[in-house]
């Protein structure tokens, strides 16, 4: 018997604050989920097998067991959610702090959301998309414990862990190309602090920011 996800499903991914719709190859989206879906401008993932209709941020199955916080404003909305479904694929626990369409708002909302996700320990990383990849670093940074790095190429990525222990990566929808980015998220991500000499050199930047102005 084929399973109906209807309108109801739907509005229960966006309660929770899901943009992503997972499906099944049997699975039949009702006109009115269609609707809803086109309206809000959710992403759909069909998947091999999958018993219930759900929000990629519960996802409990990841292989990896990485849990990735995205969010963007709206130049990176796109590329977000292409993102979202890329990680998710490769076995990421993905979550989704927005934004949820292309209407016009500000990144630092976003850059704090996804920044005090990761230095509340509820994600291990995160990753952050602007236009040009610098305003939501700043605004990230200035969460202590945070580490945001913009990063334009692999080396630049493979840098910012390996020495810098950075926590979020930073990218700019409208810098980049889409192929690039994933390269980008990818070598990001696969790489980890070397520690040594650069922990050192991180314990002082935490003594700056523990200083009283």
């Amino acid at each position: 018997m084929k399973k109906l996800i209807t309108e109801e499903d739907v509005k229960k991914i966006l309660k929770q604050g899901g943009s992503v719709v997972v499906k099944t190859k049997d699975s039949i989206i009702t006109p009115l989920a269609k609707d809803l879906i086109n309206t809000k401008k959710l992403t759909i993932i069909v998947k091999e097998s999958d018993d219930n209709i759900q929000s990629i941020n519960q996802s409990s199955s990841a292989s990896s067991g990485k849990r990735i916080a995205l969010g963007s404003d709206h130049t990176g909305f796109r590329l977000k959610n292409i993102l979202l479904k890329y990680l998710t694929d490769k076995g990421y626990l993905v979550n989704d702090h927005g934004t949820y369409d292309e209407k016009q708002c500000d990144y630092p909302d976003f850059a704090k959301k996804v920044a005090m996700s990761v230095t509340l320990n509820e994600n291990d990383f995160g990753i952050l998309i602007d236009a040009t990849g610098i305003p939501s670093a700043i605004a990230a940074n200035k969460i202590k414990g945070i580490r945001a790095a913009t990063c334009y190429n692999t080396f630049s990525a493979r840098s910012s862990r390996a020495h810098n222990d950075a926590n979020i990566l930073v990218v700019g929808s409208r810098a980049l190309g889409e192929e690039t980015i994933k390269l980008i998220v990818d070598e990001w991500l696969s790489t980890t602090f070397e520690g040594g000499r650069h922990k050192k050199r991180l314990d002082k930047i935490s003594d700056i920011e523990n200083e009283k102005s």
